[in-house]
């Protein structure tokens, strides 16, 4: 009896992850059983909200029948006593790879990289995937399914996480014991993202304003597609159509990103939940006004090894902070009443999921939001509460079955069920063995200490003589076995253990050594095992560190607001036919100039002294770079007049700081120079700490880059062969010429269907669409360019169309075509002294400005650099040493001369009543080499403060030495760690290319 007895728990003992007790596991067997299952006196949350003490849950068929406290059991019913235990949903991720495999890169693309696609019969941009389904290409993967089973996840959406578009996800049933089955929607979800494809070397789009770009062309094209006006057949337009009722998931990965993609949503009437990233505490009130849900991971960063002080250093402020507050924002959403669901995406091991969110719940989140952001939220979203995310009547019979509280860091998982078929995570009838021992194997005594957790026990084993072995113990329907070496990892002698535990103290069995002798093993408990508090393991709740507007270095705890202020006495630089007015007064209110004179006064204003200072309008830069997110250049075509940079300003650029210490208000934000028509600019006002559109100047005109020379023919392109038209000076005119001939044939070819509505629409064409403004005098362009040829080249192309080039930016070879600009009214923007930087600048002198300027022609000088752009105030001073300009005129170059190429100087560039308050006061004369800008004021709003920067300069100090100390106190606690990563920041310049 017996050896029947052993023979059998043998057989049991061969798959203990899927062992059964009370419930048959051959699925042929539960095909035909028609058996209900009761489980009885559990603890069961059906909701979240929804909670039954010693309640019944019974199943049948994969189905909850019925949950209550009154149930009548059927007759043919397997009852399971849960008495103590708790019974939850299982849990369900939105957003895995689960069963798909992630397409790998080629590698980075090269310049000489594909334009066109290859593909018939789909889209003509190889980024947009929409045609990709996950369920063609999904392999359920049993044992990644394992680690969410373990991890309490019953369910789980996976997609193809490749392209813009990327086509639709499945909805999978993480049942490990069902052939079939657990496909509960094929298509449930809509993917986009905002990543190239890795599988397809096509150079567009090669920014993020690309990208954003080629979405808004994409949904015209399938409106205009849906409308029947083409004649050809696209599959990944009609993939899109298709999927327009499915559920639409955006992944962002960045706060800002998150409201770029809301604004495209907007844009077209779309709702895109959200996949974050877990900084969005740090912009919550945008987020919140997104009125998207989302799905948040929570990988929270890792404490940083900081004990070498050197490599700390080389830390920016923001991400030590970043690792203290992130713990925070899944309370942050709640509190400010977001949805959202949550994710084990980019977590390194799924047992981190837990660890993580009871971090999160330490640092104040609800445990029932928590538990309503694991089941019912992501039900909700994607349309399926009425079968998965509770244990309502009709559900799916998923669920787990813990020990206690989920939320308690003590409590056990012991069994996730998925669709009523059952996995056994932690055997919830382990015997517990953990304890002191006398161990005798084969005449010798070792001493063997048992402890962690009962499931999952570990071993400490030494020999008489103290020596340690290595040891590992598993335990598995109800047999335990362990293995022991020595010490040594080169020792190939060991010994296997196994016994029986039938619930005595005293454990014994057969021992087998390395050589097949077999022995006889018994193992004496001296001492019950007692539960120590293991230091390392407890998670301590540092302070949180209070966010500013921007979440960086000198960022403000408070969004700055606007203030009356009054300036006496100061030496006014009006720009204006007043000129430089000594001991004068300016009156700042609501955010306009309100009078200028002399003993003015309000009792609703601020007074500042201002005597021995100087007051100045705001600096004006009319070519910068900075705070421009992934990409100043769309390179992947010769024309990108799709794309703007208002899509993707940062907010966050630490050089917005030092523009505004420099004086600068104003910039506009170019796009580079890599092809001959670039992307729409975005005119910004330095408003630190405020949103990334409220930064946006309102209603400002309308501006494009177009380039010249070098960078446009891709002649410092490197080795790899370039590709892309042009390659030539003479191909650059032509593809003006061209260009400018096709926009004009759109235009007519719209007005004409607008006008008499008949036929096929024409397909809108965001490219044309730009350049047609350029001919209706609606959109300006700033052209960059050097040589004297080509300057003249682009005033007869524009002439031959019947526009103006507004102004040449850099234009270093001016001063010989001075005349002919004249003439054709354009301005310009130039360097003061920069030259002999590449050969088309050879030619370049310092006297190029005053030359122009002396023309009539209006001048202005501009940074194209991060450096330069916090110090244009010399820059303006240089055409006093070079030219003899006038210092007011030369203060023109940077303040109002920049605006009135801008067409903004209606508003901003001089001191006059009416206008914006966008000024600065100066300790001395500006032009100097030694002002300093004291404040720098936007709309009456002071955005930079000397006296405040030299407080807060103090505060990182110390905030630094604060979160280093906590930082060291993980480390002493023996907490994962990771290496400081030195602070690297992309500064762009006009040929800088994102790849």
């Amino acid at each position: 009896m017996k050896k029947i007895i052993l023979f059998l728990l043998l057989v049991t003992s061969v798959t203990p992850s899927i062992s059964q007790n009370y419930f048959p596991n051959n699925e042929s067997v539960q095909n035909k059983n028609q058996n209900f299952t009761a489980l009885i006196n559990a603890k069961i949350y059906v909701t979240p909200r929804q909670v039954i003490e010693k309640g019944t849950l019974l199943i049948q068929n994969g189905k909850v029948i019925s949950t209550g406290k009154d149930i009548v059991i059927p007759k043919n019913s397997i009852i399971v006593n849960l008495e103590g235990k708790t019974i939850y949903p299982s849990f369900i991720d939105m957003y895995t790879n689960f069963g798909v495999e992630k397409p790998r890169s080629s590698g980075p693309m090269a310049r000489g990289a594909l334009y066109d696609t290859k593909k018939s019969g789909y889209y003509w941009n190889e980024h947009l995937r929409a045609e990709v389904n996950a369920f063609d290409s999904f392999k359920y993967d049993e044992t990644k399914a394992e680690e969410f089973l373990k991890a309490g996840f019953g369910v789980v959406v996976t997609h193809v996480p490749d392209g813009i578009a990327r086509g639709t996800g499945t909805l999978i049933a993480l049942n490990n014991f069902a052939k079939g089955g657990r496909l509960i929607a094929p298509k449930i979800t809509n993917h986009f993202g905002f990543t190239r494809s890795a599988i397809s070397g096509q150079s567009y789009p090669s920014s993020l304003m690309g990208m954003m770009a080629l979405l808004r062309q994409m949904y015209h094209d399938m409106d205009w597609y849906k409308k029947g006006n083409s004649d050809t057949k696209d599959v990944s337009l009609e993939a899109m159509i298709e999927n327009q009722k499915l559920v639409q998931l955006f992944s962002t990965e960045d706060k800002l990103n998150s409201l770029r993609a809301s604004k495209i949503a907007k844009e077209f009437g779309i709702t895109y939940v959200m996949k974050g990233s877990g900084n969005e505490f740090e912009r919550i009130e945008e987020i919140k006004n997104t009125n998207s849900k989302f799905i948040i991971p929570i990988n929270f960063p890792e404490a940083y090894d900081v004990s070498d002080p050197n490599q700390a250093n080389q830390m920016e402020l923001k991400d030590f902070r970043f690792w203290n507050q992130a713990p925070s924002n899944l309370k942050v959403l709640a509190d400010n009443g977001i949805t959202f669901a949550l994710t084990t995406e980019n977590i390194k091991k799924m047992d981190q999921f837990k660890t993580n969110l009871l971090k999160a719940i330490q640092y104040g989140f609800d445990t029932t939001k928590a538990l309503e952001a694991l089941t019912t939220v992501p039900a909700s979203i994607l349309g399926k509460s009425n079968e998965i995310g509770s244990l309502n009547n009709g559900s799916q019979a998923n669920f787990i079955i813990t020990s206690g509280d989920y939320f308690d860091k003590k409590t056990v998982l012991h069994e996730n069920w998925v669709q009523g078929n059952r996995y056994v995570v932690n055997d919830m009838n382990s015997q517990d063995i953990r304890g002191n021992y006398d161990l005798v194997i084969d005449n010798e005594t070792y001493k063997w200490k048992i402890s962690g957790e009962i499931g999952s026990p570990k071993s400490d084993l030494t020999k008489a003589d103290a020596k340690k072995m290595n040891s590992k113990i598993t335990i598995a329907n109800e047999w335990m076995s362990a293995v022991i070496k020595p010490a040594d990892s080169l020792s190939t002698n060991f010994i296997r253990l196994s016994s029986y535990l039938n619930k005595t103290t005293n454990l014994n069995g057969k021992a087998i050594f390395s050589d097949g002798k077999e022995v006889s093993w018994k193992a004496t408990k001296t001492a019950d095992f007692k539960a120590e508090a293991d230091s390392k393991k407890e998670t301590k709740i540092n302070p949180v560190q209070p966010v500013t507007y921007p979440n960086v270095a000198f960022g403000n705890l408070q969004k700055p607001t606007v203030q009356n202020m009054l300036f006496k006495n100061a030496t006014v630089w009006t720009n204006e036919k007043e000129g430089i007015l000594q001991s004068a007064d300016v009156l700042i209110k609501n955010g306009k100039i309100a009078a200028v004179g002399k003993n003015l006064s309000d009792p609703t204003a601020t007074v500042i002294n201002a005597e021995g200072k100087h007051l100045t309008a705001g600096i004006i830069d009319e070519h910068s770079h900075i705070a421009i997110s992934k990409g100043v250049n769309e390179g992947g075509h010769n024309s990108s007049a799709e794309v703007t940079i208002q899509d993707v300003v940062n907010s966050e650029d630490p050089n917005i700081y030092r523009d505004l210490a420099g004086g600068v208000t104003v910039s506009q934000l170019l796009h580079g120079s890599a092809n001959p028509i670039g992307g729409r600019s975005a005119i910004v006002k330095w408003k630190w700490g405020m949103s990334p559109d409220e930064m946006l100047y309102k209603n400002q005109p309308k501006f494009i880059k177009f380039a010249l020379g070098e960078n446009v023919k891709q002649s410092n392109w490197g080795n790899v062969n370039p590709t892309r038209f042009p390659q030539t000076r003479m191909g650059v005119e032509q593809v003006f010429t061209d260009y400018f001939q096709r926009a004009k044939e759109y235009d007519l070819a719209w007005k004409s269907y607008n006008s008499s509505k008949k036929g096929k629409a024409p397909r809108v064409d965001l490219d044309l669409q730009t350049i047609a403004e350029i001919l209706n005098k609606d959109r300006f362009i700033s052209c960059h360019s050097y040589v004297q040829s080509e300057i003249l080249m682009l005033m007869n192309v524009a002439e031959k169309f019947n526009f103006r080039v507004n102004t040449y930016t850099h234009i270093l070879e001016g001063y010989k075509v001075a005349d002919k600009m004249k003439d054709h009214g354009v301005g310009a923007s130039t360097f003061s002294d920069w030259w002999a930087y590449k050969f088309e600048v050879n030619d370049a002198i310092p006297f190029n400005g005053p030359i122009m300027h002396n023309k009539g022609i209006v001048v202005a000088y501009n940074s194209d650099d991060a450096e330069m752009s916090r110090r244009l105030n010399q820059e303006a001073a240089k055409a006093v040493k070079y030219g003899n300009v006038s210092e007011e005129d030369a203060w023109k170059f940077v303040t109002l001369n920049p605006a009135k190429l801008l067409h903004i100087d209606d508003k901003v560039g001089s001191i006059k009543v009416g206008k914006d308050a966008d000024v600065v006061l100066w300790n001395t004369n500006p032009l100097s080499i030694y002002a300093k800008a004291e404040k720098t004021i936007i709309e009456g709003v002071v955005y930079f403060d000397i006296q405040k920067d030299e407080e807060q300069r103090k505060a990182i100090v110390k905030e630094r030495t604060t979160l280093i100390g906590q930082l060291l106190e993980e480390k002493n606690k023996g907490m994962i760690t990771q290496e400081p990563k030195k602070a690297e920041r992309t500064e762009y310049h006009c040929d800088s290319m994102e790849y």
